[in-house]
């Protein structure tokens, strides 16, 4: 699955600002989701956890204006592949990240 999501800065403020909402929301993140892994390598966060059983990871690229997300679903997700894309979205606009 791939989403393209924009936003308003630079890359540099772009990575500022993923680095920043995983720290505020670090607590949320691991009531639903285990073994979690971020490891940054300049502009590119790879991650991966574990949600409800399913194991899933992926990259997050950020460049001036758009953030490019990569994520490999397993299988019986791929299913609900477009309104996971959706959902993504919405959490997106929530988080002003546009």
């Amino acid at each position: 699955m791939q989403i393209i999501l924009p936003h308003k800065g630079t890359q540099e403020e772009g990575v500022a600002h993923i680095k920043r909402l995983l720290q505020e929301n670090r607590a949320k993140i691991q009531e639903s989701a285990t073994d979690l892994k971020e490891e940054w390598d300049g502009n590119v966060l790879d991650f991966a956890f574990t949600a409800q059983g399913s194991h899933i990871s992926g990259t997050l690229t950020i460049r001036d204006k758009e953030f490019d997300l990569y994520a490999k679903l397993p299988l019986a997700m791929r299913l609900f592949e477009g309104t996971i894309e959706r959902m993504i979205a919405a959490e997106a606009q929530k988080l002003k990240l546009d």
